[in-house]
């Protein structure tokens, strides 16, 4: 729908659903089809399935609303509709056939979209996306580190040395890191890739466990740091990634039937290296 008609729609369904609704029949509700026709104007039927695709169609805001009082809201609206397009000031103008074939054009292609999606999600293409994906893939690795963070390069470098030293790690982080760790001995526990700020996660990859690090530093200060263990990341379940991998498949399909027909039509396009685009603002060629 167009954001000019969204507009309308939502004007006309709010002042309809402010309408005094109709008394209903205590009698067993009659049954509705998606052609049974719910109004008539000038001998123009507007059935059930024009008030559903309307329903589809309305504002957030209006989604909840009670269905007698959208029943009242969109009938009305779909009469109105009907009497302004038969008026004398209601001709199909150049502006409107316009709007009707994109209108046309996006609501088949989401229908294909919709279509083509919907069959590539299948519990086979599920299972073996989940097998590539995840159980044959190289995760990558955990690491498990603790940290001392401190003020300045200078103070650092001191605890680097008092460390290849000999000295304890967790001691010296307890009575000089000013992080929120220092108390528990600079402890991280465990963390993967994206967890850490970038030059952490860079130290740590490039460690093996037992190391301590030279001096690095973040936007928090100085750090030093030493990797206790590492461990490669399993595969997690299946169905905490099915939504993730069930929106992949849906998405790489649509991607490759997009090409496909593309690739396959005969598609040419209008060479505007020439033209000057801002001619795009000119609306007011619409008016012709």
């Amino acid at each position: 729908m167009s954001k000019t008609l969204m507009k309308l729609s939502a004007a006309a369904i709010a002042l309809c659903v402010a309408l005094p609704v109709a008394a209903q029949d205590a009698d067993t509700p009659a049954e509705v089809t998606i052609d049974t026709v719910v109004a008539t104007v000038n001998g123009k039927d507007i059935t059930f399935g024009h008030m559903l695709m309307a329903r589809a169609s309305l504002p957030e805001r209006f989604q909840q609303a009670p269905t007698d009082q959208l029943w009242e809201g969109l009938l009305e609206r779909l009469i109105q509709y009907e009497v302004l397009a038969q008026s004398d000031k209601g001709d199909e103008t150049f502006r409107v056939a316009l709007a009707l074939d994109n209108e046309k054009r996006e609501l088949m292609a989401a229908e294909a979209m919709q279509a083509v999606a919907d069959a590539a999600v299948t519990d086979e293409a599920i299972a073996a996306a989940y097998k590539a994906d995840y159980v044959d893939a190289d995760l990558g690795l955990e690491y498990n580190a603790s940290h001392i963070l401190v003020e300045t390069e200078e103070k650092a470098k001191e605890l680097v040395e008092e460390l290849n030293g000999g000295a304890d790690f967790a001691e010296l982080a307890r009575a000089n890191s000013t992080g929120p760790t220092g108390p528990n001995g600079g402890l991280l526990g465990w963390f993967g890739k994206g967890r850490m700020v970038k030059p952490f996660e860079d130290a740590v990859a490039g460690m093996e466990a037992g190391d301590v690090s030279a001096p690095v530093q973040t936007q928090f200060g100085w750090h030093v740091i030493k990797l206790n263990e590492t461990r490669a990341i399993d595969a997690p379940e299946l169905e905490k990634v099915r939504g993730q991998i069930e929106q992949q498949l849906r998405q790489d399909a649509v991607q490759a039937f997009i090409k496909e027909q593309t690739e396959a039509g005969e598609v040419s396009r209008f060479d505007y290296s020439k033209v000057d685009t801002s001619i795009l603002n000119n609306l007011g060629l619409l008016a012709d």
